[in-house]
């Protein structure tokens, strides 16, 4: 398997690809911010894009709770008043449930895309038939998939997949093709199975497998894009059509203008120095606290504070106190203390953020691989999680 820090784009400038076609959207550079449970809500998904355009996709929601008009669910379909094209990630196991959640989101709230969530390898939505298990439901794949794409209308519907639930159960070719069969308007792969979670390196050649396999829709690549450089790297080994981040974003919305400048053929900027690394913090904590409140925005920005210091010369009390943050003059206490030309060590660029578990053995429903063509929706399996 290839080392991901043996990667780099290549000597000579690659081609790359043009706008992102997703239905009537063009997203351009070709780039789509994946959706993180607790991240990427209206403030981050706004900060990013001050950095660079793209396609930012909102967290995670259920098309149960969508359906039931959850509260807490209805409150996460808010957006930032710069985002022109709004975009949520739909879950689902039942195509009834999924098709009544869409025609809301797309005839109510009034989405510009649906992306839909197979991917999710947490072990209680594997272990019901949710999550990137569904998948071995073939028939059922195809009846939610269709289902969304029918009531969504002109509304451009993408899927989300993992490469299966290990690598003796791969699904990842077959629900490719099932999306494109259904009318999908793209597809995006993280290049690991569930078994793995966010383990080891992804798989970049089994994007290369997919591109392949459906020639007629795009195909994104989404698995350890951690620089603009890895992106590159990725479309030129792929072939895909464009890339989805996740991880490499966290405390880093700047990756967004790195890769525009990546994919137009612009240097890239050299990684900033902390006084401008303190100036996003500020941003981002004024972004919450307008959003949620100061008490609930400086509560969510705390995770942040440890994404934004990595790599840094920050010293482990300020990085104590960054993750116990409860108001803005907390926060300006702390960057007041940093060296403003600090700058970030080597190789800090690549070092994981995020999740980093597994890999762990993936737990399925009894008899759930030897009832691959049954259209019967799992119980229980649509629970509110994370991941993909």
């Amino acid at each position: 398997m290839t080392d991901l820090r043996a990667r780099a784009a290549p000597a000579e400038q690659p081609a790359t690809p043009g706008p992102l076609r997703i239905g009537p959207l063009s997203v351009d550079p070709p780039v789509v911010l994946a959706p993180m449970a607790g991240v990427t809500d209206g403030p981050f998904r706004g900060l990013c894009s001050r950095f660079g355009a793209g396609l930012y996709v909102s967290e995670m929601i259920t098309a149960r709770a969508v359906v039931e008009r959850n509260e807490k669910t209805l409150g996460m379909l808010r957006f930032d008043g710069s985002e022109t094209t709004r975009s949520v990630q739909l879950y689902g196991t039942a195509p009834t449930t999924m098709g009544e959640a869409v025609r809301f989101l797309v005839g109510e709230v009034g989405v510009d895309h649906i992306d839909m969530n197979f991917g999710c390898p947490v072990p209680k939505v594997t272990r019901k038939g949710g999550g990137a298990a569904l998948p071995v439901r073939r028939v059922l794949l195809r009846e939610i998939v269709r289902a969304a794409v029918r009531a969504a209308g002109d509304v451009p519907v993408t899927v989300k997949f993992r490469m299966g639930v290990d690598d003796l159960v791969l699904t990842y070719l077959e629900t490719g093709r099932i999306a494109a069969d259904e009318g999908a308007a793209a597809i995006a792969l993280h290049a690991r199975t569930a078994e793995q979670l966010y383990s080891g390196q992804a798989r970049w050649d089994a994007i290369a497998a997919l591109k392949a396999e459906v020639t007629g829709i795009p195909v994104l690549g989404n698995g350890d894009v951690w620089e603009a450089s890895d992106a590159l790297a990725m479309v030129a080994e792929t072939g895909c059509d464009g890339v989805v981040i996740g991880r490499g974003c966290l405390g880093r919305p700047w990756l967004f203008r790195d890769l525009a400048d990546a994919f137009a053929g612009r240097p890239v900027q050299p990684p900033p120095r902390l006084g401008e690394v303190a100036a996003v913090m500020r941003e981002h904590a004024e972004r919450l606290v307008d959003w949620y409140g100061e008490t609930s925005g400086m509560k969510a920005f705390r995770k942040h504070a440890g994404w934004y210091f990595t790599g840094y010369p920050v010293g482990s009390e300020l990085r104590r106190r960054g993750s116990m943050v409860s108001t803005l003059a907390d926060l300006d206490a702390i960057l007041a203390e940093l060296d403003p030309d600090a700058t970030i060590r080597d190789n800090a660029l690549r070092a994981p953020r995020g999740h980093t578990n597994g890999p762990r053995p993936v737990h399925l429903p009894d008899g759930w691989l030897a009832l691959r063509d049954d259209p019967t929706p799992p119980k229980g399996a649509e629970i509110l999680a994370s991941g993909g």
